[in-house]
């Protein structure tokens, strides 16, 4: 019976330590602060993106010819490897030592956009570290803006690139983001009446 009730006790702390840190993860907290906006056709739209392969910038391109956005490409002063694996090693090397990569181009008016969507492939596991460089810029404050991510991935890690995004831009409102394999754009037009960016 003793060691019946030392059983139960030693459970009971385990079980309530076990609750103590699923609250301290941010689990229950939801990704996107808005399922959607109202729809405002005189929203100016910025479709921020950084491609390699060309994926991203397929899909960059469709949400910008269903919502007349403005298409900004993020480029970096030291091009990537065009090779496939010296790519990954060193975007690797970069996410490891925490390197923000200089950027080539710049957006000169910023301010005068409403809503920016982010997009980007997945890279190991997360948003490249370009992306980190532009949207931790001091030249640009992202504070008031509407910020909607988006990624290309081949399998997996979609999420926690979606999520990158959104805690790159801390001060934003986040909508909805959208994922999609390779240059797969199915989706992207309910996706974009979903958050009510386009009718």
């Amino acid at each position: 019976m003793k060691h019946r009730l030392l059983f139960l006790s030693c459970l009971s702390v385990i079980l309530v330590a076990l609750a103590a840190c699923s609250k301290d993860d941010g689990s229950d907290t939801p990704l996107y602060q808005y399922d959607s906006i109202e729809y405002d056709a005189n929203r100016k739209i910025l479709i921020t993106y950084f491609s390699w392969g060309g994926n991203t910038q397929h899909l960059a391109e469709e949400i910008a010819n269903m919502t007349d956005g403005t298409l900004f490409r993020i480029e970096t002063v030291n091009p990537y490897p065009t090779d496939y694996n010296e790519c990954t090693e060193v975007a690797r090397e970069e996410l490891d030592n925490g390197v923000r990569p200089e950027l080539s181009s710049t957006v000169d008016n910023l301010d005068d956009y409403d809503v920016v969507f982010v997009g980007c492939p997945v890279w190991w596991h997360t948003a490249p570290m370009a992306v980190w460089s532009f949207l931790e810029s001091s030249e640009y404050d992202f504070s008031d803006k509407i910020i909607v991510p988006f990624c290309t991935y081949a399998s997996t890690y979609r999420e926690e690139t979606l999520a990158k995004i959104v805690e790159l831009t801390p001060g934003s409102r986040h909508l909805q983001g959208f994922g999609t394999t390779g240059r797969n754009t199915g989706g992207v037009e309910s996706w974009l009446r979903t958050i009510h960016i386009i009718r």
